[in-house]
């Protein structure tokens, strides 16, 4: 593998430059000195960011893209050897990284590599845990899977001690990375289009924790199932989080204020730690917190920064955002795309002030449709209405195996007031007939769902 010298920028090209996380990696590369160019399918307000800030993007991507004076090409993992950017670099005899080994090398740089790990939760706890880390001026780098309104975006160039970032186990990118402190926040069944099984992803997240160095940390949930094949055989230190005093750190006496945000007592064993109060909805970030609060302790962050660092933190883009209200109606928008995560949002809406609640779900892959079906149409029961997108494809070809009309007669079946449209703009109409006055609505999805509440409220 090609190693890149930190210490001698150079020409770097990044083929699908406007993800969320290679956009970042560029913005990095491009504050250490490195020329950056890229290419992406289409435009986006990330890729027009990239441009005012002096980046090269072309959109559409073609052999001609690959220029003479790249030194460099990093990919993302949804480009394939048939990519036309990819074959002429390959014919160029450049070298050649995947974001994930880009980002590993990365961490190399700083002396705390921390890496926030799990099927759900990483955007939040990352983000929790950058709050915290500014307060506590520690001066971090950050790089985010979401749009954090604190750091202007999703990556912040900081000082040489703390680099935080997500880490995704998707064709088993987090292998790649070197870090020295690892946050496990839960593990289930997703990306089943790489994945054999459950059994496959709890081997990919053991292997993930044996990357610590013996001096390293891992936090882990308690309440993962078969939590020991995970971390048999590490030889960093484990501190471990939960619902119940098994675990070394846990909640307890949670309630919830008139917005639905938590409250709740951080314990160790049983010493009381701290009183959290927090500025953002459901169960589930008090769990995501936690891991924040280990790890800053561990850190040696004062208590005092912990507190208004979490209570400062009032969400990221796309994760239970309030967009506005329309007619009386309030909207919503979730990156919700798990079952897990859908349920994680409708429980937490049920302590928001409303009436009736509207979910606008739009599928995301048809692999990933597929093979949680049921659980999809058992969690959007939670909802009063729920109203279908057709399946957002990301990566993947529709072979007609699954339709979000497949959903549709489930949630029918248990006789939920459901609604499936192909069009969003079919889909904003029927909402603004129907929705009410202080009805909820939630438009919910990974994909581009997010523009039907946006146009609603236009």
């Amino acid at each position: 593998m090609y190693n890149m010298d930190f210490n001698k920028p150079c020409h770097i090209h990044f083929i699908g430059i406007g993800g969320i996380s290679m956009s970042g990696l560029a913005e990095i590369l491009l504050k250490e000195g490195f020329q950056v160019s890229g290419s992406d399918n289409q435009e986006s307000d990330i890729v027009k960011s990239l441009v005012s800030e002096g980046v090269k993007v072309a959109i559409g991507q073609c052999a001609a893209n690959i220029t003479d004076d790249i030194d460099v090409i990093c990919y993302t993992a949804a480009i394939h050897e048939d990519n036309e950017e990819f074959k002429a670099a390959k014919s160029k005899n450049l070298p050649m990284l995947s974001r994930a080994e880009l980002l590993g090398q990365m961490m190399t740089n700083y002396k705390q590599a921390i890496c926030i790990a799990g099927t759900h939760g990483k955007t939040t706890t990352t983000s929790m845990l950058s709050h915290i880390l500014m307060d506590a001026d520690t001066d971090p780098t950050i790089s985010v899977g979401g749009i954090l309104d604190a750091i202007g975006g999703n990556v912040r160039v900081g000082g040489p001690d703390i680099f935080l970032t997500e880490a995704c186990e998707y064709t088993n990118s987090f292998l790649s990375f070197f870090p020295t402190i690892n946050a496990i926040l839960n593990v289930e069944e997703d990306h089943m289009d790489f994945f054999k099984d459950i059994d496959d992803i709890r081997n990919s997240f053991h292997r993930f924790s044996l990357l610590l160095p013996k001096k390293g940390l891992l936090v882990i949930n308690k309440d993962i199932e078969k939590l020991s094949s995970i971390i048999k055989g590490v030889e960093a230190n484990i501190i471990t989080f939960g619902s119940d005093e098994e675990a070394d750190y846990y909640a307890a006496n949670i309630d919830y204020d008139d917005h639905g945000f938590a409250r709740y007592d951080l314990y160790k064993k049983e010493e009381e730690v701290m009183h959290v109060e927090l500025s953002v909805t459901g169960e589930h970030n008090i769990y995501n917190s936690i891991a924040a609060i280990i790890i800053a302790l561990e850190l040696d962050i004062a208590k005092d920064a912990i507190i208004s660092g979490l209570k400062a933190f009032t969400g990221t883009h796309r994760r239970f955002e309030l967009k506005g209200e329309m007619n009386g109606v309030t909207i919503v928008d979730d990156y919700a795309h798990h079952p897990t995560e859908i349920r994680a949002t409708l429980n937490a809406a049920t302590r928001y002030p409303h009436k009736d609640t509207w979910v606008c779900f739009q599928p995301h892959t048809f692999s990933r449709t597929k093979a949680f079906l049921h659980d999809f149409a058992d969690a959007l029961s939670l909802a009063d209405h729920v109203v279908l997108a057709d399946i957002y494809a990301a990566r993947e070809v529709d072979t007609g195996e699954i339709s979000s009309r497949d959903i549709a007669k489930l949630l029918e079946e248990k006789g939920v007031d459901t609604h499936y449209f192909p069009s969003f703009s079919e889909i904003e109409e029927f909402l603004q007939k129907n929705c009410q006055k202080n009805d909820l609505l939630i438009t919910m999805g990974a994909g581009n769902v997010v523009t039907i509440g946006e146009d609603l409220l236009k």
